[in-house]
């Protein structure tokens, strides 16, 4: 296998699937089922997970809350998003571990570096919630610390797109994907990916990130085994 140790970056939004707002079950589950494949081969996966679906603690402003408090509550989205990965991800005989970047002691593990590796290296996904216990922070920028924390050879980003454009896919038949991009060219094209706290933090600790269609079954593990799939960050 290409990778060992791996974190997957999941959008809340993601969870959505077919519905308007929450958690679509079936979403959930491909996702799962997805991820223990991956698991069988052997690959240490942590995985972090957005909270769009349910709160954005950038959008409280707009709607008269505070921003810091606003944050806090997206931090706990994401916390609801995790555990209900945690009991798919169970029910189909996964081991796993949600670690929290705050204290909620009654359904989550506080973040202790060392632990998180000790869960992974005993074939545990770990998943973290609450991103990085912090206001002003996204979710983005917690994956990439946490991939550089325990040492993770890649941040696999799973989007609704199957890669990185030079514009919008969405909007523009035109748009050019890049099936290899480096860091610096991704600035100098002003290419969004993800905010520039998570982008600069993997690009000082030399840590790959791809992007790709986590919605296609199959993408994930044919990322693990090799295969050019989506957009590598290098």
């Amino acid at each position: 296998m290409k990778y060992k140790r791996i974190l997957l970056k999941l959008s809340g939004e993601a969870l959505i699937g077919n519905k308007n707002f929450g958690i679509d079950s079936n979403k959930l589950e491909n996702y799962s089922n997805e991820i223990k494949n991956i698991q069988n081969l052997g690959i240490e996966v942590a995985i972090v997970i957005g909270g769009g679906n349910i709160y954005r603690g950038i959008e409280s402003e707009t709607s008269g809350i505070d921003r810091v408090q606003g944050d806090y509550m997206g931090m706990l989205a994401t916390v609801i998003n995790c555990m209900a990965l945690q009991s798919f991800l169970e029910k189909i005989g996964c081991d796993t571990r949600l670690l929290s970047g705050f204290n909620i002691d009654q359904v989550c593990e506080p973040f202790i570096r060392r632990k998180a590796i000790r869960h992974l290296e005993k074939n545990r996904i770990v998943i973290f919630g609450a991103g990085l216990g912090k206001p002003y922070f996204t979710t983005d920028s917690t994956a990439s610390l946490r991939a550089i924390e325990i040492e993770a050879d890649i941040v696999l980003k799973g989007t609704r797109v199957d890669g990185v454009y030079n514009s919008d896919p969405e909007k523009s038949s035109s748009a050019k994907k890049f099936n290899e991009i480096s860091f610096d060219d991704v600035y100098k094209k002003n290419l969004n990916i993800m905010d520039m706290t998570a982008f600069t933090l993997c690009k000082e600790n030399n840590l790959p990130i791809i992007v790709f269609d986590m919605n296609k079954p199959g993408n994930l593990i044919k990322i693990i085994e090799g295969k050019k799939i989506g957009t590598l960050i290098y």
